[in-house]
């Protein structure tokens, strides 16, 4: 597996512990994190835990299973430091309350998302007539 992949899975999992960490935070006293906790919440879970393991996974299998190289090594590790950077800011956005913030890490986050639909789609595309 590359070291990009493993790196995408490892970060997974240590959203997933910090998601659930905030969550049972929460719901052991409400009032310690500061800012829109729900928000927070479910975007390190679905951003961070799970779409960062898709990430992982599919950057490793997707190659295999259509019988091509992945179309960009590149732009597979700009996926990996966007998805990295948005995400982090649209954290410290919700905990400061800061929505430009929010809207920034948003935005690279998006970033990292059309990347990666940019980069399977030309590596599963099929290269020859379709049977």
């Amino acid at each position: 597996m590359h070291k990009r992949n493993r790196w995408f899975v490892t970060i997974s999992l240590v959203y997933g512990l910090l998601g659930g960490l905030v969550a049972l935070t929460w719901l052991i006293a409400p009032g310690l994190i500061p800012g829109n906790v729900a928000r927070m919440h479910g975007h390190i879970m679905l951003l961070g835990f799970i779409l960062m393991f898709i990430y992982g996974v599919a950057l490793h299998v997707l190659p295999r299973f259509s019988g091509n190289a992945l179309y960009s090594e590149r732009m597979a590790n700009w996926q990996l430091y966007l998805a990295n950077a948005g995400l982090p800011l649209m954290i410290a956005g919700w905990l400061s309350m800061l929505n430009w913030l929010v809207l920034v890490g948003g935005a690279i986050s998006y970033s990292a998302i059309a990347l990666f639909g940019i980069n399977m789609l030309f590596t599963v595309k099929p290269h020859g007539p379709w049977r």
